[in-house]
This record gives C-alpha cells, structure tokens and sequence, in this order.
C-alpha cells in the first residue's frame, strides 16, 4: 500500500539553517587558523603568560568571526 505523497513529506535544510552552518563551520576553521598564528606570532613577540592568552584569545576571535562571515556569505550566495 503506496503512502501518499503529501503525508510526512520530509524537507531539505532552509538556506537560513544553511547560512548558520556555514558559519558555524568557518568560525571553526578561522580559530583554529587563528590559534597557529597568532600563537606563533605572540611568541615571536616575546610574549608570555597573561599577555600571550590575551593576545591569542584576542586573534583567534577576530579570525573565527571574520571567516565565519565570509563562509555564511558564500553559503547564502548558492543558495
């Protein structure tokens, strides 16, 4: 016995649940990438103790929110 087709009729993810996990995904990469530079750069600074979270913390922020946007841009662009 074939099920109708408009019953339970299961639905993609909107562009808007798309858009947030593209930015999810991007905030991840961006503070990951965020944590090796501005670690190694912090260091290279000579930078140590509180100083050198502040300032990694600091980076790791900027570049997680930065590539997030970027990446929820483009997920809403192939939308």
């Amino acid at each position: 016995m074939p099920l109708p087709s408009s019953s339970f009729s299961q639905q993609g993810p909107t562009c808007f649940d798309k858009m947030k996990t593209g930015f999810i995904i991007g905030f991840c990469v961006g503070m990951a990438s965020g944590a090796l530079f501005g670690g190694f750069s912090a260091l290279r600074y000579g930078l140590r103790g509180r100083e050198l979270i502040n300032n990694v913390g600091k980076v790791m922020v900027q570049g997680g929110g930065t590539f997030g946007t970027f990446m929820a841009i483009g997920t809403g662009i192939r939308c």
